[in-house]
Formats: C-alpha cells, sequence, structure tokens
C-alpha cells in the first residue's frame, strides 16, 4: 500500500514537472515559422496541411484582398485561447502562432499565409504539433474552426 501511495505521489510530481516544462518550452520562430505551401509534413498523424491545391484539405476563396484576409486571420488566431503569434505580422501576409492546451500547455504551431486568387485571396496553413506522435484531431478541427470562423466574419 505504501508503494502505490508512493508510485502516486511521483506520477502527480512528474505531471505538475511536464505541465511546467511544456509551457515554458522555447518557441524559436527559426524553427517553427515555415512556409505552409513548401512544408513537408511529418510520419506522424499529428499535423495537417490546407492549401489552395495539394494539401490535406483545400481552402477556399474569399471575395477580400490578401491584407484584409490576413488580418482577418490574426482577429481569428488571437481570438482562441492560450494563442500568440510568434513570427510573422498580417503586413507581411505570413504569420505563425503557437497555440498551447489547455491543462498540460502541449504547443501547437500554426504557421498560415493569406494569398492572392483570381480576384481574391485564399490561403495555406501548416498546422501541427511539438511534441507527441497524435494530436487526437486537435490540428484538423482548429483549422476546420478557423475557416467557419473566416467565413463568418469575411462570406463564402
Amino acid at each position: 500500500m505504501k508503494i502505490l501511495m508512493y508510485l502516486v505521489i511521483l506520477l502527480l510530481l512528474a505531471s505538475a514537472a511536464g505541465a511546467v516544462y511544456f509551457r515554458k518550452v522555447a518557441d524559436d520562430p527559426a524553427l517553427w515559422h515555415v512556409d505552409p505551401l513548401t512544408a513537408e509534413k511529418p510520419g506522424t498523424p499529428n499535423a495537417i496541411l490546407v492549401r489552395p491545391e495539394g494539401g490535406d484539405r483545400t481552402a477556399p476563396a474569399y471575395a477580400v484582398s490578401p491584407e484584409d484576409l490576413a488580418r482577418a486571420i490574426e482577429a481569428v488566431a488571437l481570438s482562441e485561447p492560450n494563442t500568440s503569434r510568434i513570427a510573422g505580422s498580417p503586413e507581411e501576409l505570413w504569420m505563425t502562432y503557437v497555440q498551447r492546451s489547455r491543462i498540460m500547455g502541449f504547443p501547437d504551431y500554426i504557421s498560415i499565409k493569406a494569398l492572392p486568387k483570381d480576384d481574391g485571396a485564399t490561403w495555406a496553413a501548416f498546422s501541427r504539433s511539438r511534441f507527441g506522435q497524435s494530436d487526437l484531431g486537435v490540428n484538423a478541427a482548429r483549422l476546420a474552426r478557423w475557416q467557419e470562423q473566416l467565413r463568418a466574419r469575411l462570406g463564402p
């Protein structure tokens, strides 16, 4: 019984240490600010590419300028909890954000570009987890949610 108690305490301490580490680990823009048009997915299922063509999903077009789309992307991204921009800017039409999970603080990185398309704009994004093999669909769900919020802001 005493051994079980020590194991539980050890597990709790390890979890707390992990939560602190994952929340404090540095976000190096040189590693994570990548072009989603040329990025290659890792061999693990914890990433998704959305592109005008050739991605896991196809990005829609909007009847706005790339600059307006980039500003809308920034507003949508920063409205999410535990999210901050680590590189780029809407003025550059290319941004990279980190979003950390609520409990453990696992970082996911989202690189996104606003692109001209015909008389409007579209986007390309690469969303991926830094740690682990699986993200339980979190990255795909995030980009689907952002796409829906962009549609609500900018129209179909």
